[in-house]
């Protein structure tokens, strides 16, 4: 079965109160079953334009990763996300 990824391209705004942000999500997302593949770190965009943070967090499935993004505890925490960064999230299924 083809793994489900929660794919985020962020650009922190306000890195102090961000900071909540990571301290909650992280412990949502891995009791949901995700694992964190890509968090920051260095990038390059070679072509397009990106957001400054990269974040890949992969499921056992689509429907995990689908279920993680849209648990009501973890939307609430995203609320922090929302006023402290500028974010593009996709959830894709893997191959």
């Amino acid at each position: 079965m083809p793994k489900g990824y929660i794919i985020g391209h962020i650009t922190v705004n306000d890195p102090e109160a961000y900071k909540e942000y990571i301290e909650r999500d992280t412990p949502i997302l891995e009791r949901l079953g995700g694992t964190f593949v890509v968090r920051g770190g260095a990038s390059e965009t070679v072509e397009g334009q990106a957001e400054n943070r990269h974040v890949v967090i992969e499921f056992p499935d689509y429907e995990a990763a689908k279920r993680a993004y849209h648990d009501p505890e973890y939307q609430e925490v995203a609320a922090i996300r929302h006023r402290t960064a500028t974010s593009t999230i996709i959830l894709v299924e893997g191959t």
